[in-house]
């Protein structure tokens, strides 16, 4: 892992699924709540800094009502100038608008954490990469459905598609700018 730098105002956190009936899921290596409560963290923190904070949950395709806990966590509720995003597929940037919304933001990179890390987290990642974006997985703010699928995700597919860090690394990346 290593200390990002980064200029604040051209880096989004995009943080996937943090919704009560995701958070409640059986997680590893940390549970929901963990991930839930190091990503508000990691929130305040990009808002302080100047950055861009996308919040992105998923609805099931072609239900008309959602189940029970499908809004964002109440912890994380989005902040006025946060983004919001709607998917229907695992990534967050199928058929979402979200590339258009970052680039008219100019934003450059992007940095992910959510849940799970090797579904929705890993897929947005792919795909951000695809676009151009630099990005940047902060490995302790995000958690799979078993340790070794969060585990292979972090040390065999993320190094391949953008850079590694901790929370405290990205948290002391935004106030080095």
């Amino acid at each position: 892992m290593t200390t990002p730098t980064l200029d604040p105002r051209s880096t989004a956190l995009i943080l996937i699924d943090l919704m009560p009936r995701i958070v409640a899921l059986d997680t590893a290596p940390l549970s929901g709540h963990e991930v839930l409560e190091r990503c508000v963290a990691l929130a305040q923190a990009t808002r302080a800094a100047g950055g861009l904070v996308v919040n992105v949950r998923v609805e099931r395709p072609n239900v008309v009502v959602q189940p029970a806990g499908s809004e964002f966590a109440p912890e994380l509720d989005p902040q006025p100038g946060d983004l919001e995003i709607v998917k229907r597929t695992v990534g967050a940037f199928h058929q979402t608008g979200l590339d258009d919304a970052l680039q008219t933001r100019g934003i450059e990179t992007v940095v992910l954490g959510g849940i799970a890390t090797n579904f929705g987290v890993e897929s947005t990642g792919r795909v951000a990469d695809e676009h151009g974006y630099r990005t940047i997985y902060v490995t302790d703010a995000m958690t799979g459905l078993d340790a070794y699928a969060h585990e292979f995700a972090v040390s065999y597919v993320f190094p391949r598609f953008g850079e590694t860090c901790t929370g405290t690394e990205y948290v002391a990346a935004l106030s080095r700018r």
